[in-house]
């Protein structure tokens, strides 16, 4: 598992940071399937935050199934299903999307403006 970095002056909750940069990792296939993650102690004691809120970032990610957890075990990468990782990746860059248009739309960019911008990064890819 890569360095997880965990930022007390964001104002995103530290149990969605954690969620977030694990989601990101088996996404990218930096954790693999089978992978172990570190007990919640480990995590927890690693990060200085509480378990707790190690606990709480890993039932959701078990919730979203990216994650399954066995009892007495530990937290592992749930099997890939190629069909929530595309889906995962696809509401990734919907977000990214999302808040550039709101982005543009606070500087005062109209719908057509906004899209002849994505048309001119598309054709320059």
């Amino acid at each position: 598992m890569q360095h997880i970095i965990i930022k007390n002056s964001s104002m995103v909750p530290v149990y969605e940071q954690l969620m977030s940069q694990i989601k990101q990792q088996i996404i990218s296939g930096e954790l693999s399937e089978g992978e172990a993650l570190p007990s919640v102690r480990a995590l927890s004691a690693e990060l200085k935050i509480s378990a707790l809120t190690v606990k709480k970032a890993y039932d959701r990610l078990e919730e979203e199934r990216f994650v399954v957890t066995v009892h007495g075990k530990g937290t592992y990468v749930a099997a890939a299903d190629r069909q929530l990782a595309a889906e995962a990746r696809r509401m990734a860059v919907e977000k990214d999307f999302s808040l550039a248009v709101e982005k543009a739309r606070t500087v005062g960019l109209k719908d057509n403006d906004i899209r002849e911008i994505i048309d001119i990064l598309l054709s320059e890819t």
